[in-house]
């Protein structure tokens, strides 16, 4: 692919995935668009051993843009990073084609491994603002990370994580469609375990002041009793 056409698919996917795109003009201003560019040269320059150079561009594009993308990773077509402020993409991490990045997110390691220490992420796979994939291992395609998750294991494909650690809220055969970029109303184990604990505190409440009334009926009547 020329670099012109390259340039018109980059255009086109950061014009699909956000409303706020109003010419093609506006998108030479997004982070994401010219940190990707930067990085397709980078990674040319690290796979030939041009370590210096192309951590040199990397950390250029970093600063300009607070997204930090390794020049190792390996990154499919049609990566979209939404703002991108505070991004990180590590060295070993394997991206797919059609991802979705929000803002804060972190594909990193554990610290503790060698080789292949990042993650992988599939096809069409969305991860939202704040979350973090921390360790080697598979996000499935067109699964969903929630906001502020920690991912530690592997997800399946077509499943949604939220919660810390992150836990699979929804696996199912139907596939998250590419055009829904809905990260917000997402399932939240946590909340509903935390309405389930106030039901039951509740309950007890009431029984206990049940059980306070028929301890209260008992001492009158023995001391009713006594008096006779």
């Amino acid at each position: 692919m020329g670099i012109i056409s390259y340039i018109k698919e980059e255009i086109q996917v950061v014009r699909e995935r956000d409303p706020a795109i109003k010419s093609n003009m506006e998108v030479l201003l997004y982070p994401s668009f010219r940190v990707i560019l930067r990085y397709r040269v980078a990674h040319k320059l690290y796979l030939k051993k041009h370590y210096f150079w192309a951590r040199w561009i990397s950390q250029r594009a970093a600063r300009k843009t607070g997204i930090e993308i390794h020049p190792g990773a390996t990154i499919g077509r049609g990566l979209f990073i939404d703002h991108g402020s505070g991004v990180i993409i590590g060295e070993t991490t394997v991206i797919g084609d059609n991802v979705t990045l929000y803002q804060g997110v972190t594909l990193g390691g554990t610290g503790k491994e060698q080789g292949k220490r990042h993650p992988t992420l599939e096809d069409n796979v969305m991860v939202s603002a704040g979350a973090k994939i921390l360790g080697s291992f598979t996000i499935g395609e067109n699964s969903k990370i929630g906001a502020g998750s920690v991912v530690l294991e592997e997800v399946p494909p077509n499943c949604t994580v939220v919660g810390v650690p992150g836990r699979i809220v929804k696996m199912d055969n139907k596939k998250v469609p590419r055009s829904d970029m809905d990260q917000v109303h997402l399932p939240d184990p946590v909340l509903s375990d935390i309405k389930k604990l106030q039901e039951e505190n509740l309950r007890l409440h009431k029984e206990l002041k049940h059980l306070v009334k028929e301890i209260r009926c008992v001492e009158r009547k023995e001391d009713y009793d006594e008096d006779l």
